[in-house]
């Protein structure tokens, strides 16, 4: 029994312990009054403290009625809009996207085409090749076992374009030909440079037809270079007037030039009645159109003048006239008139 007594006064010290401190506290406050002035300011919300929250709530709902405003006009536009509005907007960006797209290949397409780097492989060549090239086209060479080159550039057959040209200029001043306006030249660039494409161009397309392994650049600069025997001919029979001499350049220069063209193509094609409808086109064009502008050039520029200017008609001529002879008497008359006037 003692041991539980000793326990229960053992805790009873304990609590009294233990509570001591508080009495003691309490005891020695002497007044339960709280001190205001000790007291944190922080420590509570202030009138000032709840003006500003007032104020930010106030503002955040203003925000928030901005923001539903402005989305109830959104809503209401695309509700007014509608399917119409969507698919505007669909053609607008499609038809954008084309027009982007278009514009691309347009740049790329111009740029491509106005490019001079594409043209100048085509007249890259030196003034020696060029001579070279002038001399090899009135040598033909017999080789049919093996395609035969032809120099793939346009520069040397342009200039032989514009010296058959000038040579025409200069036949038709030298002959009796009357030149009443201007002078003949677009006639005469347009006779040769018509020659040189459509000619090119036709044996072109009969080449494909024969399956001749030939390209239009490898045409063109062929039959340029085949001109050279029509410029020497020609020039030579403008300046001399005689029949028996431009019969003997035609066969000769005009024959070689030709037999040259016709030994290339003989060798790229495929075929005997190939090779004989290509080749024997080509020379008949060739040989037939030497002999238009020596005899028929000169009258058909007269007729097509006559047609569209009318006849030959002589030139106005002046006729001198008679002064008749004036007196002495009369003019001594009329200066003292004029005297008597002043």
């Amino acid at each position: 029994m003692s041991a539980p007594g000793a326990a229960a006064s053992g805790g009873r010290s304990g609590t009294a312990a233990d509570w001591g401190g508080f009495e003691d506290n309490m005891q020695g406050g002497g007044s339960a009054v709280i001190d205001m002035e000790n007291m944190d300011d922080t420590s509570g919300s202030s009138f000032e403290d709840m003006g500003e929250m007032h104020q930010r709530m106030k503002e955040e709902e203003e925000e928030e009625e901005v923001e539903g405003e402005a989305g109830a006009a959104e809503e209401e536009d695309g509700e007014f809009l509608g399917m119409k509005g969507l698919r505007g907007q669909l053609g607008r960006q499609v038809a954008d996207q084309m027009w982007q797209v278009g514009k691309r290949q347009a740049s790329r397409a111009f740029s491509l085409y106005a490019n001079i780097d594409i043209l100048r492989p085509y007249f890259d060549v030196e003034p020696i090749q060029v001579r070279a090239r002038l001399l090899e086209s009135m040598i033909p060479v017999k080789m049919i076992n093996f395609p035969q080159k032809i120099a793939g550039e346009l520069y040397g057959p342009l200039m032989l374009v514009f010296t058959l040209v000038a040579i025409l200029l200069h036949g038709m001043k030298t002959s009796d030909t009357i030149i009443r306006e201007g002078t003949l030249m677009g006639t005469a660039i347009g006779t040769c440079f018509g020659y040189w494409l459509g000619v090119s161009s036709f044996i072109y397309f009969l080449a494909y037809l024969c399956n001749a392994q030939i390209t239009m650049v490898q045409m063109l600069s062929l039959l340029g270079y085949g001109l050279f025997g029509h410029c020497i001919t020609l020039f030579v029979t403008y300046n001399i007037h005689f029949h028996s001499l431009f019969y003997i350049f035609w066969l000769g220069v005009g024959g070689l030039s030709t037999l040259r063209m016709v030994a290339v193509l003989v060798s790229r094609t495929v075929g005997h009645t190939q090779r004989l409808i290509l080749c024997g086109t080509l020379a008949a064009l060739h040989m037939l159109f030497l002999l238009y502008l020596h005899f028929a050039y000169h009258k058909v520029v007269e007729g097509i003048l006559d047609t569209l200017e009318g006849p030959n008609m002589p030139p106005f001529q002046r006729v001198a006239r008679d002064i008749p002879v004036v007196s002495s008497a009369v003019l001594n008359t009329t200066a003292k008139a004029n005297a008597l006037t002043l």
